[in-house]
Protein backbone atom coordinates (compact mmCIF):
# COMPACT_ATOMS: atom_id res chain seq x y z
CA UNK A 1 0.00 0.00 0.00
CA UNK A 2 2.88 2.38 0.77
CA UNK A 3 4.46 1.55 -2.59
CA UNK A 4 1.26 2.30 -4.45
CA UNK A 5 0.86 5.64 -2.67
CA UNK A 6 4.40 6.63 -3.58
CA UNK A 7 3.86 5.83 -7.25
CA UNK A 8 0.61 7.79 -7.26
CA UNK A 9 2.32 10.79 -5.67
CA UNK A 10 5.09 10.61 -8.24
CA UNK A 11 2.63 10.57 -11.15
CA UNK A 12 0.66 13.48 -9.63
CA UNK A 13 3.78 15.63 -9.21
CA UNK A 14 5.06 15.24 -12.78
CA UNK A 15 2.81 17.88 -14.42
CA UNK A 16 3.36 20.26 -11.53
CA UNK A 17 7.14 19.98 -11.85
CA UNK A 18 6.90 20.70 -15.57
CA UNK A 19 4.92 23.90 -14.97
CA UNK A 20 7.10 25.22 -12.12
CA UNK A 21 10.27 27.26 -12.49
CA UNK A 22 13.53 25.41 -12.87
CA UNK A 23 14.64 25.95 -9.29
CA UNK A 24 11.39 24.70 -7.85
CA UNK A 25 11.34 21.73 -10.23
CA UNK A 26 14.84 20.80 -9.17
CA UNK A 27 13.74 20.83 -5.54
CA UNK A 28 10.71 18.66 -6.31
CA UNK A 29 12.87 16.22 -8.23
CA UNK A 30 15.22 16.06 -5.28
CA UNK A 31 12.26 15.19 -3.02
CA UNK A 32 11.24 12.37 -5.34
CA UNK A 33 14.80 11.11 -5.38
CA UNK A 34 14.75 11.05 -1.58
CA UNK A 35 11.44 9.14 -1.69
CA UNK A 36 12.76 6.43 -4.01
CA UNK A 37 14.83 4.58 -1.34
CA UNK A 38 11.80 4.41 0.95
CA UNK A 39 9.71 2.95 -1.89
CA UNK A 40 12.39 0.42 -2.71
CA UNK A 41 12.73 -0.50 0.96
CA UNK A 42 8.96 -1.07 1.27
CA UNK A 43 9.00 -3.25 -1.85
CA UNK A 44 11.91 -5.26 -0.47
CA UNK A 45 10.12 -5.86 2.84
CA UNK A 46 6.99 -7.04 1.02
CA UNK A 47 9.00 -9.45 -1.10
CA UNK A 48 10.79 -10.74 1.99
CA UNK A 49 7.50 -11.34 3.81
CA UNK A 50 6.15 -13.20 0.78
CA UNK A 51 9.25 -15.38 0.75
CA UNK A 52 8.90 -16.18 4.50
CA UNK A 53 5.18 -17.04 4.20
CA UNK A 54 4.52 -20.72 4.91
CA UNK A 55 2.74 -22.28 1.95
CA UNK A 56 1.07 -25.69 1.47
CA UNK A 57 -0.25 -27.30 -1.69
CA UNK A 58 -3.86 -28.43 -1.79
CA UNK A 59 -3.88 -32.10 -2.67
CA UNK A 60 -6.46 -34.87 -2.91
CA UNK A 61 -7.25 -37.05 0.07
CA UNK A 62 -5.18 -40.23 0.34
CA UNK A 63 -6.86 -43.48 -0.57
CA UNK A 64 -9.86 -44.19 -2.76
CA UNK A 65 -12.57 -41.67 -3.51
CA UNK A 66 -15.61 -41.86 -1.31
CA UNK A 67 -19.31 -41.13 -1.59
CA UNK A 68 -21.43 -39.65 1.20
CA UNK A 69 -24.98 -40.63 2.06
CA UNK A 70 -27.06 -38.53 4.44
CA UNK A 71 -28.18 -40.29 7.59
CA UNK A 72 -29.50 -39.71 11.07
CA UNK A 73 -28.34 -40.63 14.56
CA UNK A 74 -30.61 -43.14 16.30
CA UNK A 75 -30.64 -44.79 19.70
CA UNK A 76 -30.34 -48.56 19.62
CA UNK A 77 -32.58 -48.69 22.69
CA UNK A 78 -35.31 -46.08 22.64
CA UNK A 79 -38.51 -46.87 24.52
CA UNK A 80 -41.91 -45.27 24.55
CA UNK A 81 -43.17 -45.96 28.07
CA UNK A 82 -46.99 -46.11 28.06
CA UNK A 83 -49.69 -46.78 30.60
CA UNK A 84 -51.13 -50.30 30.98
CA UNK A 85 -54.14 -49.22 33.01
CA UNK A 86 -56.34 -46.11 33.10
CA UNK A 87 -55.71 -43.58 35.84
CA UNK A 88 -55.03 -39.95 36.58
CA UNK A 89 -51.41 -38.73 36.72
CA UNK A 90 -50.74 -37.72 40.32
CA UNK A 91 -46.95 -37.44 40.23
CA UNK A 92 -44.26 -36.72 37.63
CA UNK A 93 -40.88 -37.71 39.03
CA UNK A 94 -38.77 -36.76 35.97
CA UNK A 95 -38.60 -34.16 33.23
CA UNK A 96 -37.06 -34.06 29.77
CA UNK A 97 -33.26 -34.27 29.92
CA UNK A 98 -33.02 -36.11 33.25
CA UNK A 99 -30.78 -39.13 33.62
CA UNK A 100 -32.54 -42.06 35.28
CA UNK A 101 -31.38 -45.38 36.68
CA UNK A 102 -32.97 -48.72 35.98
CA UNK A 103 -36.12 -49.13 38.07
CA UNK A 104 -36.36 -45.44 38.97
CA UNK A 105 -39.86 -43.98 39.37
CA UNK A 106 -41.05 -42.04 36.32
CA UNK A 107 -44.80 -41.47 36.70
CA UNK A 108 -47.27 -42.30 39.46
CA UNK A 109 -50.95 -42.86 38.61
CA UNK A 110 -53.90 -42.75 40.98
CA UNK A 111 -54.04 -46.29 42.40
CA UNK A 112 -56.52 -45.88 45.27
CA UNK A 113 -59.22 -48.04 43.69
CA UNK A 114 -56.70 -50.71 42.75
CA UNK A 115 -55.28 -50.70 46.27
CA UNK A 116 -58.73 -51.26 47.74
CA UNK A 117 -59.33 -54.13 45.33
CA UNK A 118 -56.06 -55.69 46.42
CA UNK A 119 -57.06 -55.37 50.08
CA UNK A 120 -60.40 -57.06 49.34
CA UNK A 121 -58.56 -59.89 47.61
CA UNK A 122 -56.29 -60.34 50.62
CA UNK A 123 -59.33 -60.57 52.87
CA UNK A 124 -60.85 -63.22 50.62
CA UNK A 125 -57.62 -65.19 50.82
CA UNK A 126 -57.80 -65.16 54.60
CA UNK A 127 -61.40 -66.38 54.47
CA UNK A 128 -60.50 -69.16 52.05
CA UNK A 129 -57.63 -70.27 54.25
CA UNK A 130 -59.93 -70.37 57.30
CA UNK A 131 -62.41 -72.54 55.38
CA UNK A 132 -59.54 -74.78 54.32
CA UNK A 133 -58.49 -75.24 57.95
CA UNK A 134 -62.05 -76.24 58.88
CA UNK A 135 -62.22 -78.71 55.99
CA UNK A 136 -58.88 -80.22 56.97
CA UNK A 137 -59.94 -80.77 60.59
CA UNK A 138 -63.31 -82.21 59.51
CA UNK A 139 -61.49 -84.64 57.21
CA UNK A 140 -59.31 -85.86 60.07
CA UNK A 141 -62.38 -86.53 62.24
CA UNK A 142 -64.13 -88.36 59.41
CA UNK A 143 -61.10 -90.58 58.89
CA UNK A 144 -61.00 -91.43 62.59
CA UNK A 145 -64.70 -92.31 62.59
CA UNK A 146 -64.32 -94.40 59.45
CA UNK A 147 -61.42 -96.30 61.01
CA UNK A 148 -63.71 -97.14 63.97
CA UNK A 149 -66.51 -98.19 61.54
CA UNK A 150 -68.82 -95.44 62.80
CA UNK A 151 -69.38 -93.88 59.31
CA UNK A 152 -69.58 -95.30 55.84
CA UNK A 153 -67.06 -95.00 53.07
CA UNK A 154 -69.34 -92.57 51.23
CA UNK A 155 -69.26 -90.12 54.13
CA UNK A 156 -65.47 -90.22 54.12
CA UNK A 157 -65.37 -89.61 50.39
CA UNK A 158 -67.67 -86.64 50.84
CA UNK A 159 -65.36 -85.14 53.48
CA UNK A 160 -62.33 -85.61 51.24
CA UNK A 161 -64.12 -83.90 48.34
CA UNK A 162 -65.04 -80.94 50.55
CA UNK A 163 -61.42 -80.63 51.65
CA UNK A 164 -60.15 -80.60 48.06
CA UNK A 165 -62.78 -78.01 47.12
CA UNK A 166 -61.71 -75.77 50.01
CA UNK A 167 -58.09 -76.23 49.02
CA UNK A 168 -58.82 -75.24 45.41
CA UNK A 169 -60.85 -72.26 46.57
CA UNK A 170 -57.98 -71.05 48.73
CA UNK A 171 -55.55 -71.40 45.80
CA UNK A 172 -57.89 -69.43 43.53
CA UNK A 173 -58.18 -66.64 46.08
CA UNK A 174 -54.38 -66.49 46.46
CA UNK A 175 -53.97 -66.21 42.69
CA UNK A 176 -56.65 -63.53 42.49
CA UNK A 177 -54.94 -61.56 45.23
CA UNK A 178 -51.63 -61.82 43.37
CA UNK A 179 -53.28 -60.50 40.20
CA UNK A 180 -54.74 -57.60 42.18
CA UNK A 181 -51.33 -56.73 43.61
CA UNK A 182 -49.80 -56.93 40.12
CA UNK A 183 -52.52 -54.66 38.84
CA UNK A 184 -51.66 -52.20 41.57
CA UNK A 185 -48.04 -52.17 40.33
CA UNK A 186 -49.17 -50.97 36.90
CA UNK A 187 -50.02 -47.61 38.42
CA UNK A 188 -46.34 -47.04 39.22
CA UNK A 189 -44.33 -46.52 36.00
CA UNK A 190 -40.60 -47.16 36.35
CA UNK A 191 -37.61 -46.93 34.00
CA UNK A 192 -36.88 -50.24 32.21
CA UNK A 193 -33.15 -49.38 31.97
CA UNK A 194 -30.71 -46.57 32.71
CA UNK A 195 -30.95 -43.76 30.20
CA UNK A 196 -32.02 -40.20 29.43
CA UNK A 197 -35.58 -38.91 29.36
CA UNK A 198 -36.23 -37.49 25.89
CA UNK A 199 -39.83 -36.34 26.35
CA UNK A 200 -42.62 -36.26 28.92
CA UNK A 201 -45.84 -35.48 26.97
CA UNK A 202 -48.17 -35.55 30.00
CA UNK A 203 -48.77 -33.21 32.92
CA UNK A 204 -50.26 -33.55 36.38
CA UNK A 205 -53.94 -34.37 36.25
CA UNK A 206 -53.89 -35.89 32.75
CA UNK A 207 -55.85 -39.09 32.28
CA UNK A 208 -53.58 -41.94 31.30
CA UNK A 209 -55.13 -44.60 29.12
CA UNK A 210 -53.70 -47.97 28.02
CA UNK A 211 -51.25 -47.30 25.19
CA UNK A 212 -50.91 -43.56 25.79
CA UNK A 213 -47.29 -42.37 25.91
CA UNK A 214 -46.13 -41.17 29.30
CA UNK A 215 -42.34 -40.94 28.91
CA UNK A 216 -39.88 -41.40 26.02
CA UNK A 217 -36.55 -42.84 27.16
CA UNK A 218 -33.32 -43.77 25.34
CA UNK A 219 -29.94 -45.24 26.21
CA UNK A 220 -27.12 -42.75 25.32
CA UNK A 221 -24.45 -45.46 25.50
CA UNK A 222 -25.78 -47.31 22.44
CA UNK A 223 -26.19 -45.14 19.33
CA UNK A 224 -26.11 -45.83 15.61
CA UNK A 225 -26.29 -43.99 12.29
CA UNK A 226 -28.98 -45.03 9.81
CA UNK A 227 -28.76 -44.05 6.13
CA UNK A 228 -30.61 -44.95 2.93
CA UNK A 229 -28.09 -46.37 0.44
CA UNK A 230 -28.64 -47.39 -3.20
CA UNK A 231 -28.84 -51.12 -3.86
CA UNK A 232 -25.56 -51.14 -5.81
CA UNK A 233 -23.73 -49.60 -2.86
CA UNK A 234 -25.42 -51.61 -0.12
CA UNK A 235 -24.56 -54.88 -1.87
CA UNK A 236 -20.87 -54.43 -0.97
CA UNK A 237 -21.30 -53.32 2.62
CA UNK A 238 -19.73 -55.84 4.98
CA UNK A 239 -17.36 -57.33 2.38
CA UNK A 240 -14.24 -55.66 3.69
CA UNK A 241 -14.94 -52.17 2.33
CA UNK A 242 -13.79 -49.37 4.62
CA UNK A 243 -16.79 -47.40 5.89
CA UNK A 244 -16.57 -44.18 7.88
CA UNK A 245 -19.21 -42.25 9.77
CA UNK A 246 -19.14 -38.45 9.93
CA UNK A 247 -20.73 -36.73 12.93
CA UNK A 248 -20.75 -32.98 12.13
CA UNK A 249 -21.98 -31.96 15.58
CA UNK A 250 -18.86 -33.29 17.34
CA UNK A 251 -15.44 -31.60 17.57
CA UNK A 252 -13.06 -32.13 14.67
CA UNK A 253 -11.01 -34.73 16.53
CA UNK A 254 -14.07 -36.99 17.01
CA UNK A 255 -15.99 -36.15 13.85
CA UNK A 256 -14.87 -39.07 11.66
CA UNK A 257 -15.22 -42.51 13.29
CA UNK A 258 -15.23 -46.11 12.18
CA UNK A 259 -18.46 -48.01 12.91
CA UNK A 260 -18.34 -50.91 15.33
CA UNK A 261 -20.80 -53.01 13.32
CA UNK A 262 -22.70 -52.68 10.03
CA UNK A 263 -26.13 -54.08 9.23
CA UNK A 264 -28.12 -53.92 6.00
CA UNK A 265 -31.84 -54.42 6.55
CA UNK A 266 -33.22 -57.15 4.26
CA UNK A 267 -35.95 -54.98 2.76
CA UNK A 268 -35.81 -52.28 0.06
CA UNK A 269 -37.94 -49.16 -0.18
CA UNK A 270 -40.35 -49.65 -3.07
CA UNK A 271 -40.43 -45.91 -3.85
CA UNK A 272 -36.70 -45.06 -3.76
CA UNK A 273 -35.21 -48.55 -4.31
CA UNK A 274 -32.76 -47.99 -1.47
CA UNK A 275 -31.70 -50.19 1.41
CA UNK A 276 -31.33 -49.07 5.00
CA UNK A 277 -27.80 -49.40 6.40
CA UNK A 278 -27.24 -49.22 10.14
CA UNK A 279 -23.79 -48.38 11.49
CA UNK A 280 -23.42 -48.99 15.23
CA UNK A 281 -21.09 -46.53 16.97
CA UNK A 282 -18.48 -47.80 19.39
CA UNK A 283 -18.91 -46.35 22.90
CA UNK A 284 -15.14 -46.28 23.50
CA UNK A 285 -13.03 -47.39 26.44
CA UNK A 286 -14.71 -45.03 28.92
CA UNK A 287 -18.31 -46.05 28.49
CA UNK A 288 -20.41 -43.41 26.81
CA UNK A 289 -17.65 -40.72 26.82
CA UNK A 290 -16.93 -41.31 23.12
CA UNK A 291 -20.58 -40.53 22.31
CA UNK A 292 -20.89 -37.41 24.46
CA UNK A 293 -22.61 -34.67 22.50
CA UNK A 294 -24.59 -37.01 20.24
CA UNK A 295 -28.37 -36.97 20.37
CA UNK A 296 -30.93 -39.09 18.53
CA UNK A 297 -32.23 -37.28 15.47
CA UNK A 298 -29.02 -35.39 14.69
CA UNK A 299 -27.66 -35.24 11.15
CA UNK A 300 -24.86 -37.61 10.15
CA UNK A 301 -23.20 -38.96 7.01
CA UNK A 302 -22.17 -42.43 5.96
CA UNK A 303 -19.06 -42.48 3.74
CA UNK A 304 -18.56 -45.47 1.45
CA UNK A 305 -15.55 -46.05 -0.87
CA UNK A 306 -16.58 -45.10 -4.41
CA UNK A 307 -14.27 -47.57 -6.13
CA UNK A 308 -15.70 -50.48 -4.19
CA UNK A 309 -19.23 -49.33 -4.90
CA UNK A 310 -18.82 -48.97 -8.64
CA UNK A 311 -18.99 -45.16 -8.70
CA UNK A 312 -16.70 -43.16 -10.95
CA UNK A 313 -14.23 -40.60 -9.58
CA UNK A 314 -16.04 -37.91 -11.56
CA UNK A 315 -19.24 -38.71 -9.73
CA UNK A 316 -17.51 -38.34 -6.39
CA UNK A 317 -15.96 -34.96 -7.26
CA UNK A 318 -12.58 -35.66 -5.65
CA UNK A 319 -11.98 -32.47 -3.71
CA UNK A 320 -8.66 -31.08 -2.41
CA UNK A 321 -7.76 -31.11 1.26
CA UNK A 322 -5.98 -28.40 3.24
CA UNK A 323 -4.80 -28.03 6.86
CA UNK A 324 -7.46 -26.93 9.31
CA UNK A 325 -5.16 -24.08 10.43
CA UNK A 326 -5.33 -22.48 6.96
CA UNK A 327 -9.06 -21.76 7.22
CA UNK A 328 -10.12 -18.12 7.69
CA UNK A 329 -13.46 -17.44 9.37
CA UNK A 330 -14.77 -13.89 9.42
CA UNK A 331 -18.42 -13.60 10.42
CA UNK A 332 -20.25 -15.61 7.74
CA UNK A 333 -17.21 -15.80 5.44
CA UNK A 334 -15.15 -18.98 5.22
CA UNK A 335 -12.08 -18.59 3.05
CA UNK A 336 -8.45 -19.32 2.31
CA UNK A 337 -5.47 -17.18 1.33
CA UNK A 338 -4.55 -18.59 -2.11
CA UNK A 339 -1.31 -17.53 -3.79
CA UNK A 340 -1.53 -16.20 -7.35
CA UNK A 341 1.01 -16.68 -10.14
CA UNK A 342 3.27 -13.99 -8.65
CA UNK A 343 3.15 -15.51 -5.16
CA UNK A 344 0.84 -12.89 -3.67
CA UNK A 345 -1.82 -14.17 -1.21
CA UNK A 346 -5.43 -13.38 -2.09
CA UNK A 347 -8.42 -14.12 0.12
CA UNK A 348 -10.87 -16.49 -1.58
CA UNK A 349 -14.21 -17.75 -0.29
CA UNK A 350 -14.57 -21.55 -0.16
CA UNK A 351 -17.10 -24.15 0.94
CA UNK A 352 -15.87 -26.84 3.31
CA UNK A 353 -16.84 -30.48 3.56
CA UNK A 354 -15.86 -33.25 5.92
CA UNK A 355 -12.84 -33.10 8.20
CA UNK A 356 -10.43 -35.81 9.24
CA UNK A 357 -8.14 -34.94 12.10
CA UNK A 358 -6.16 -31.78 11.22
CA UNK A 359 -7.30 -31.70 7.58
CA UNK A 360 -10.51 -30.49 5.99
CA UNK A 361 -12.02 -31.04 2.55
CA UNK A 362 -12.70 -28.05 0.27
CA UNK A 363 -15.80 -28.72 -1.79
CA UNK A 364 -15.68 -25.58 -3.94
CA UNK A 365 -13.51 -22.52 -4.45
CA UNK A 366 -10.17 -24.33 -4.64
CA UNK A 367 -8.55 -26.68 -7.14
CA UNK A 368 -6.08 -29.44 -6.42
CA UNK A 369 -2.49 -28.24 -6.83
CA UNK A 370 -3.10 -24.60 -5.86
CA UNK A 371 -0.89 -23.09 -3.18
CA UNK A 372 -2.47 -21.96 0.07
CA UNK A 373 -1.08 -19.88 2.92
CA UNK A 374 -0.82 -22.11 5.97
CA UNK A 375 -0.74 -19.10 8.32
CA UNK A 376 -3.74 -16.84 7.61
CA UNK A 377 -2.63 -14.11 10.02
CA UNK A 378 0.76 -13.74 8.34
CA UNK A 379 -0.93 -13.65 4.94
CA UNK A 380 -3.35 -10.97 6.16
CA UNK A 381 -0.46 -8.81 7.38
CA UNK A 382 1.26 -9.20 4.01
CA UNK A 383 -1.90 -8.12 2.17
CA UNK A 384 -2.26 -5.10 4.46
CA UNK A 385 1.35 -4.11 3.82
CA UNK A 386 0.88 -3.89 0.06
Amino acid sequence: MRLDRAHRAHRALRPLLAALPVSVAVAGAAALVCLAPAVAQTQTRAQGAATALKVVTADAAPGDAVVAYDGVVEAVRQTTVAAQVPGAVVRLAVKAGDRVAAGQLLVQLDARAAAQTAEASDAQVQAARAALDVAAKDLERQRSLHAANFISRAALDRAEAEFRAAQAQAGAQVAQAGAARTQTGFFTVRAPYAGIVADVPVTLGDMAMPGRTLVTLYDPAALRVTAAVPQSAAARVGQGAAVRVELPTLPAARRMVAPMRLQVLPAADAATHTLTVRADLAPGKQGSDALTGLLPGQFARLWLPAAAMGDTPAATGASPWVPMSAIVRRAELTGLYVLDAEGRPLLRQVRLGRSDGERVEVLSGLAAGERVAAEPQAAARLVAAR
